[in-house]
């Protein structure tokens, strides 16, 4: 962070419209004492008032008797209460700044509590504090807080809460004062324009890992003018709310949601063998001591785990594995070049977990697969992919969306999408025997968590498979097998038609010798 003076800086930013009669005041009852800890700037952006709001800000710097640098600036064209503050985080970030306070030009928000407000972030205590008006009980109804504005702010917090597992005591307080290096840390310039973009940047910081501190301030409701439409403010947040949490459970994507503080790479690939799963199924289909090649192996831990419970295991990637997990062979190589760098008919095993759809040719890679397995017919492939024609993604087509997502069916690496019909043809047309498929239930655990709900919707999902296995499968599994080829099919008749020769000639040459 920088320091001027020895001192951290914060900027104390003032959203404004139509604030004639009020901004002065706040002006003036800025805390002086802040320009002793810190080296304080203000600035005003108003958002193109109707009114004199930006000229009464401008006297008050010409006069020059604040204790602090004034900047005060007018939008030509109103950009709205989310992208006015964009504005104002963006000069935040661009002039060096360590912390942004966001204070209301209206006074609804008291400036006086701006020193008390800055002390866990000075602290390190966290990356956003926001002053809150439901910590202390009642305050806000005896401050003058309507009652019906109260009980919305009550459902719609509880309602945040419990989607996106915060434990604020209000999510629609406008006094927030952010770190600047937290600011940098999500794309805030992807939120909305409008009211929610509060809701927004809190969800922002909640996916990011960011430490979210609340503290207790005044409650103040006066003659001011509301310029938020609360029925649609409340609308607006319920949808923000869903689509957060919707991302989380890779049902969607939005790449305002997509901040979180480190790529998990292919920590969504892990082992899943603690309920049935492709990888449980794979364990389930192959003989013990068997030899296996991995083909995709991701960072290698599937291929550990099968390597532990006494399996031969070749693990083959573009990536080398994690640095934990120890393969007694590893390959390096890209799947989607020419040739695999081992023999196919080495392995009583091949799996292509969750690989095929993250091919750039499916087609080509299965026919190539198929002509260097020859006749291995001992060899069975053992494949899985997400089942696009899964009830899910039907419902979200019906409602007009394809959403692409971090995990799940619509994983944003997939470049193809697989039923049962086109991933069965997709073999079958590649030379393979489908030997068994299934249907594979969605991973409600993983989502949910181990409790008894996501345990109840695994075995739900289970049974409505056997009813309609195309639409309600997550994923599907298969087992296939090289066909042989054309060239063995040929050599096989040659060598069958010559052994039958030669019988034939032994059978006449020994009755011959009978006769005689």
């Amino acid at each position: 962070m920088s320091e001027q003076n020895g001192k951290k800086r914060v900027l104390v930013f003032i959203v404004a419209y139509n604030a004639e009669k009020t901004i002065e005041d706040v002006l003036r009852r800025i805390p002086e004492e802040l320009s002793d800890a810190y080296y304080t700037e203000v600035l005003i952006i108003d958002d193109s008032s109707q009114d004199q709001t930006f000229e009464r800000g401008h006297a008050v710097k010409k006069v020059g008797t604040l204790p602090f640098k004034l900047n005060v600036l007018f939008n030509p064209v109103n950009q709205g209460y989310g992208g006015n503050q964009k504005i104002g985080f963006h000069f935040a970030i661009e002039n060096g700044f360590d912390y942004v306070a966001l204070v209301h030009g209206d006074g609804q928000y008291a400036p006086e509590c701006l020193p008390e407000l800055l002390q866990p972030l000075a602290a390190g205590e966290a990356d956003a504090v926001f002053g809150s008006r439901m910590l202390t009980r009642g305050a806000a109804l005896s401050g003058g807080m309507p009652y019906y504005k109260f009980v919305g702010n009550k459902i719609l917090t509880t309602f945040q809460n419990v989607m996106m597992r915060g434990q604020l005591s209000e999510f629609h307080s406008g006094y927030r004062l952010y770190a600047v290096d937290a600011l940098k840390r999500i794309p805030f310039h992807l939120n909305t324009n409008v009211f929610h973009f509060d809701t927004e940047i809190i969800y922002q910081f909640i996916i990011n890992g960011l430490r979210i501190k609340e503290q207790p301030i005044p409650t103040y409701y006066g003659d001011e003018i509301c310029h938020v439409d609360g029925l649609k403010y409340a609308w607006d947040v319920f949808l923000a709310t869903l689509r957060a949490r919707a991302q989380e459970l890779s049902l969607f994507y939005d790449r305002k949601f997509d901040c979180a503080s480190t790529d998990d790479g292919n920590t969504h690939y892990l082992p899943k063998l603690e309920f049935e799963s492709p990888h449980t199924l794979a364990l389930r289909a192959m003989n013990a001591n068997a030899k296996v090649l991995d083909i995709g192996c991701g960072d290698g831990r599937l291929s550990q785990a099968i390597q532990d419970r006494g399996y031969q295991v070749t693990g083959i990637d573009m990536f080398e594995p994690a640095d934990d997990i120890q393969l007694e062979n590893f390959i390096v190589h890209d799947l989607n070049s020419e040739e695999l760098p081992v023999s196919v008919v080495d392995y009583d095993y091949v799996l292509m977990l969750d690989v095929i759809e993250h091919l750039l040719a499916p087609e080509a890679f299965a026919s190539r697969l198929s002509r260097i397995s020859g006749s291995a017919q001992n060899t069975q492939m053992i494949v899985s992919t997400g089942n696009v024609a899964f009830l899910i993604v039907r419902l979200m087509l019906l409602f007009g969306q394809f959403n692409y997502g971090k995990k799940g069916i619509l994983d944003l690496t997939h470049t193809r999408l697989f039923t049962f019909a086109t991933m069965r043809r997709l073999f079958e047309q590649s030379g393979f025997e489908v030997l068994e498929q299934k249907g594979v239930a969605a991973p409600f655990t993983m989502v949910l968590g181990d409790n008894i709900w996501s345990r109840a919707l695994f075995s739900l999902n289970r049974f409505l498979i056997r009813i309609w296995k195309q639409a309600f499968s997550y994923q599907i599994f298969m087992i296939v097998r090289p066909r042989p080829s054309l060239a063995a099919l040929l050599r096989d008749a040659e060598v069958h038609s010559a052994n039958r020769i030669k019988a034939t000639e032994e059978n006449e040459a020994e009755t011959s010798v009978k006769s005689a």
